[in-house]
């Protein structure tokens, strides 16, 4: 795995509901829980972030996250 890449594994339940939930979120424009199940997932995908993830924790992480909002954003003419 390459040093930019994060690896995160999802139970089939847990990848389940994030996909009903991101694809609501594709078709709408809204994110909205509809189910606990939704919350809990979310929870549990915010935790596996802090167990790989230093970033956050820097006391710089707002530049970093502005640098990795820059690099991720669609290239909008």
């Amino acid at each position: 795995m390459k040093k930019d890449q994060v690896k995160i594994k999802f139970t089939k339940d847990e990848a389940i509901v994030l996909f009903e939930f991101l694809s609501r979120f594709s078709d709408e424009d809204e994110l909205k829980i509809e189910h606990q199940a939704e919350e809990r997932a979310l929870w549990n995908l915010t935790c596996y972030f802090e167990k790989i993830l230093v970033e956050p924790f820097s006391e710089n992480y707002g530049q970093i996250l502005d640098a990795a909002r820059e690099r991720l954003k669609d290239d909008i003419k």
